[in-house]
């Protein structure tokens, strides 16, 4: 039998309320009621004694439910009560709150739960999941491989939407992964930009690729194999493993700590409404991204900040920007870049690379995700006379862009994208390490 506080309001009359507790009653043990608002038909707390369930009050409903979650420890939020007092955002704001504690939450036509979790790993392990596509998701989650490995022996797992159907492991510490190799690979029909090919050739740590199909609003995939892919994890030789979510969806493994990606440019209700404030109330680490014009300006950035402090307090935030980091020498040659970044940041970059790389950017295509324009702006490349074409290793870097470019015998270099902070005294290596620290003692407590 299920243990479950009800949410219940003064917009109803008590004996109505007591009614419907002690229908729960009969299928349910009620074991309190958290009182969320409303007076016209409460005049004093005494109204609220026939109940004859503990309750808890508080002007704000959200402080009222959390307390009332803590101090009972139930399974489920069921809800009484109705529009004035719960609107549809107050919903989904306590659909945020009752998940990211583990608790469903159900009224008499929805029910909001966690995602359903796989068995948890015997290894310690980290989350670095995101709030979208393109916002630099598994660029922060190769970053947090390239830094846990000076301390650790970090294994990343990946579930792409182009995945492998078994999952694949790639001993990036061992392999050199080249343009001909990758190219080798989407020949045999596989997606060879896949996110395991790509932090394994920018992190160089063993990688295991999976796949998903389809994603709910908490981030829930309808199909995966990542358990098959952290149960191989599981048997490799590391200390600790990095799950990197795909798009917005959360990998279906538990871990001890998680790292949430966000693009400052993305709409503000993206983590302060629907189910966004579950992805910031279950983060330890929350990195903003793209925090600079074009992408958005100062104020957006605070107020992305503010939000996510405002939900929570205890989350360490980051304000980054990406640059681009050749993984070969670009001195003294002319380069031509391909890229899924906005048109409109492809300035800043020509900049960043033509003065920190010693190169000259002779053109930029920011389609590489969009194949039928990029095949027309890779050929207006040769105009130029490119001695390497520089490449992210996403969407069509490889049957597309390395086809072609190996094709003109042009050198093929793939880039990564560092994140940098903006703000003096912000350190995002230190944070990654000491969470990677607590993650591993937690699961030495467990």
């Amino acid at each position: 039998m299920a243990k479950i506080v009800a949410l219940i309001d003064g917009e109803h009359y008590p004996a109505v309320t007591k009614s419907g507790l002690d229908e729960l009653n009969k299928v349910h043990e009620v074991v309190g009621a958290a009182f969320i608002g409303g007076t016209e038909k409460i005049g004093t707390d005494k109204d609220l004694a026939v109940l004859g369930v503990p309750i808890v009050r508080d002007a704000d409903y959200l402080k009222c439910i959390d307390t009332a979650i803590d101090q009972f420890r139930p399974d489920e939020l069921i809800d009484l009560s109705d529009e004035p007092v719960l609107g549809y955002h107050e919903r989904f704001a306590i659909a945020s709150l009752a998940m990211a504690k583990g608790v469903a939450y159900s009224g008499s036509d929805f029910r909001f739960s966690s995602p359903k979790m796989a068995p948890a790993l015997k290894k310690p392990s980290l989350s670095v999941v995101g709030t979208g596509k393109r916002i630099g998701k598994t660029a922060i989650g190769g970053y947090t491989a390239r830094v846990l490995s000076g301390q650790f022996t970090p294994l990343m797992v990946t579930m792409g939407r182009g995945g492998p159907a078994e999952p694949e492991i790639i001993p990036g510490t061992k392999m050199d992964i080249t343009p001909e190799y990758l190219l080798s690979v989407s020949k045999q029909g596989k997606h060879a930009s896949s996110d395991h090919y790509e932090d394994a050739l920018t992190s160089r740590v063993t990688t295991i690729g999976s796949r998903r199909c389809g994603g709910g609003m908490s981030g829930q995939t309808y199909f995966s194999n990542v358990d098959k892919a952290g149960a191989l994890a599981d048997e490799l030789e590391g200390d600790i493993v990095i799950f990197e979510g795909s798009g917005c969806t959360i990998p279906s493994i538990p871990t001890e700590g998680s790292i949430l990606v966000v693009g400052a440019h993305q709409p503000i209700d993206y983590i302060s409404s629907y189910l966004g404030p579950y992805r910031v109330r279950r983060s330890d680490i929350v990195v903003l991204t793209m925090s600079e014009p074009p992408m958005a300006d100062a104020l957006k950035v605070d107020e992305m900040v503010s939000v996510i402090k405002s939900l929570n307090p205890s989350a360490k935030v980051f304000r980054t920007v990406f640059r681009p980091r050749p993984l070969g020498d670009l001195k003294g040659k002319k380069v031509a870049v391909c890229l899924t970044a906005p048109k409109k940041t492809a300035g800043i970059i020509t900049e960043y690379l033509e003065k920190n790389f010693g190169c000259k950017v002779t053109g930029v295509s920011c389609n590489l995700s969009k194949r039928p324009a990029l095949r027309e702006e890779i050929e207006d490349f040769l105009k130029a006379s490119p001695d390497i074409i520089l490449t992210e290793l996403k969407a069509a870097a490889v049957d597309v862009v390395t086809a072609w470019a190996l094709g003109k015998n042009l050198k093929v270099v793939y880039m990564d994208n560092e994140p940098v902070t903006m703000e003096d005294g912000q350190n995002l290596e230190d944070a990654i390490i000491e969470l990677a620290k607590r993650c591993i003692e937690k699961k030495t407590i467990k």
